[in-house]
């Protein structure tokens, strides 16, 4: 067994993985728009990303895998995260909502969004969650809705706080929430996250930087919108998923 390993060291290595980046785009390549797969900072990536081609499968035995949070019809109630127990959750209220659109800007209507997160106290109502950090009674940290005609989806929730894991000493993930679109069937299931603006840790976190792409990351991330935010009530984020073509938002690969 070697010595832990540091910030420092994963600092080097995301480091002269961007050097070497800017200089393949300073020399005339097009800047990375997918995710790196074996990412070497991001260690776990190194022993589970795809290693082989992806296998087909008979579709009603991937459909027996559907939708995850709920196994009824969306209703109003299931996009707002806040409202699913008996009290109010702990935290920073907001309002999350944007657009689906395909690669030519289209609206991508009637489709299932999920989204999953930690609560303010940057923990997931999940038993393999364990780090001393307070679970919220009333906050579970799930919800989904359905995009409308102009692709719009909308959520309320609760600002997640950002988590140790264990890729390498004192390591902690940015604060994000995972969303997933379903197409029409499971099977085309899409996993992406939303960061939020001016975060401190996204320079330390392998998992954000695993996209190498400047442009391409700053497209995970949400921007605050003012007239968006509700009085006495909660403050506005809206972040567009694009599914396809040169402005696609990063998904996560393998799924």
């Amino acid at each position: 067994m070697g010595d832990p390993l540091t910030q420092a060291d994963i600092d080097r290595e995301i480091a002269d993985i961007g050097a070497a980046v800017a200089k393949a785009v300073a020399a005339g390549e097009p800047e990375p728009e997918r995710v790196t797969r074996d990412y070497p900072p991001y260690r776990s990536s190194l022993l589970r990303h795809p290693r082989h081609p992806l296998i087909l499968t008979e579709e009603a035995e991937v459909e027996l895998r559907g939708p995850v949070f709920g196994v009824t019809d969306v209703t109003d109630l299931d996009r707002d995260l806040t409202l699913h127990h008996t009290g109010e959750p702990l935290g920073e209220r907001i309002t999350v909502t944007g657009r689906i659109l395909d690669r030519a800007g289209r609206p991508v209507r009637g489709q299932l969004v999920e989204v999953w997160q930690a609560n303010a106290a940057g923990r997931y109502a999940h038993q393999r969650d364990q780090h001393p950090a307070p679970l919220d009674p009333n906050f579970t940290g799930t919800g989904r809705c359905l995009t409308d005609d102009e692709g719009r989806y909308s959520f309320v929730t609760i600002k997640p706080g950002a988590y140790p894991w264990k890729n390498h000493v004192n390591a902690w993930r940015p604060a994000h929430i995972h969303f997933s679109i379903f197409g029409t069937a499971f099977a085309q299931r899409l996993v992406t996250q939303m960061y939020f603006p001016n975060d401190p840790l996204f320079p330390y976190d392998p998992i954000y930087n695993s996209v190498t792409g400047e442009a391409a990351r700053q497209r995970m991330i949400a921007r605050y919108d003012h007239d968006l935010s509700s009085p006495e009530w909660s403050l506005g984020y809206r972040w567009d998923i694009v599914l396809d073509g040169p402005s696609a938002t990063w998904m996560e690969e393998g799924r």
